[in-house]
Formats: C-alpha cells, sequence, structure tokens
C-alpha cells in the first residue's frame, strides 16, 4: 500500500501558528466489532467513517481472500482520499466525504461535514493506524486508539451487526467472523505496532471527553 505523505505545504517554512488547525483528528481504530461507531454515537462529536473511503467493488487492484474481495486489507481502501478529507476538515472546518454502501460495495453520494466550532474530530475505522504518522506530521493528530474487548464478545456483536444491515450473505459472515476472531491479537498488535495505544472503550470516552475540556 502507497504511504501517504505529508503534503506539499510541509516542504516549506511557513509562520508558527500559520498552519495551525481549526480542530485536531482522534483517530478510532480495532478490531471490526469492537465498539467504534457506537462510541462515536455517544460522544456527539464531529465524526468520519473511515470506511467510506473504501474502493468500488469493481476496482481492479482489490485484494482477494477466499475467493472474495479481502476488506480488512489495507489495500482495498483509500488512504490518501481520507488523509485529504482530514486534512481539509481540520483546517478549514468543511470537508465533503463519500457515503459507501457495503452492501453493494461502492460509493453512492457525498456528504458534507462541518466541525462547527468542536476542538476535537473522531476519525474511526479499521485502517486508521494506516494515517496515524501522517496525520502527525502534519500536525492534526490529538490522539490515536486502538478499541478492544475480549475477542468472543467482539465476534458475537460483529456478527450481529452484519446480519442485521445484511452486509453479506449469512455463511461468509459466518467463515469472515471466525477468521477474524482467530486473527484479532495479531491484528491489535499490528495496530498498536502503528502508534495505537490499547483501550477499553470506556477508557476511550472518558479521554475524549478530556481532550474536548482541555
Amino acid at each position: 500500500m502507497e504511504q501517504v505523505e505529508p503534503s506539499e505545504e510541509t516542504l516549506f517554512e511557513l509562520p508558527q501558528g500559520s498552519r495551525r488547525p481549526a480542530a485536531r483528528v482522534v483517530l478510532l481504530t480495532g478490531p471490526s466489532g469492537a465498539g467504534k461507531t457506537s462510541l462515536t454515537r455517544r460522544v456527539g462529536l464531529p465524526v468520519v467513517s473511515l470506511d467510506d473511503f473504501y474502493l468500488d467493488g469493481d476496482h481492479p487492484d482489490l485484494p482477494r481472500r477466499y475467493g472474495i474481495v479481502d476488506w480488512d486489507d489495507p489495500a482495498s481502501w483509500d488512504a490518501r482520499g481520507a488523509m485529504d478529507a482530514l486534512l481539509e476538515l481540520a483546517r478549514t472546518g468543511e470537508a465533503e466525504v463519500p457515503v459507501y454502501d457495503i452492501p453493494t460495495n461502492r460509493r453512492t453520494t457525498t456528504q458534507r461535514i462541518a466541525v462547527d466550532g468542536s476542538p476535537i474530530i473522531l476519525a474511526e475505522g479499521l485502517f486508521a493506524a494506516e494515517i496515524i504518522d501522517a496525520c502527525r506530521r502534519e500536525g492534526i493528530l490529538a490522539d490515536a486508539m486502538c478499541i478492544w474487548r475480549p475477542r468472543l464478545q467482539t465476534f458475537w456483536f460483529r456478527l450481529l451487526r452484519d446480519l442485521g444491515e445484511s452486509r453479506k450473505p449469512p455463511l461468509t459472515l459466518l467463515r469472515r467472523g471466525l477468521h477474524l476472531m482467530r486473527a484479532e491479537p495479531a491484528v491489535v498488535r499490528d495496530l498498536t505496532s502503528k502508534g495505537a495505544r490499547k483501550v477499553r472503550v470506556e477508557r476511550a470516552e472518558r479521554d475524549i471527553a478530556a481532550l474536548v475540556a482541555s
């Protein structure tokens, strides 16, 4: 996967404070089903769903596993587009982002997100750790957290969510869920090695509140 490089602005010396963002970004990553989305709904801050930056299902370079697209591989995701949107949002207070329909594997429309004076933006998704370094270089990173809970709980809540949303055929969801449960410890290690700190969802909620208040 292509590494996200700093924008051209970072190649030049700028006056101190001239690139100070209107808001900073908290990146929330973790295994699928760990509770990232429900956390963002509770805290009431501007949210960018990084899963909306998945590539369309007919993209020629999508990775595959078990005869289907491997949506758990970062190569299935548009890191550049996600980073550009976060930079625009943090610096200008507004950005247009795609809306992705998982059952049909494609972007269906776009939506405008506004910061509205919030000092913190939440950006959540499985691949959030892929842009930790880029956000840090650009001066917009407030924190990066890997949301975690016991993997049997994660498996169960993920399966209920995916079945409820009819994301894929039930057998595919079950097979994928079992694979993710086995792989989860390695996934968490990988995410933390990229700079996300491992926290339970309750701790993450408290830490986000502290950032808003600071």
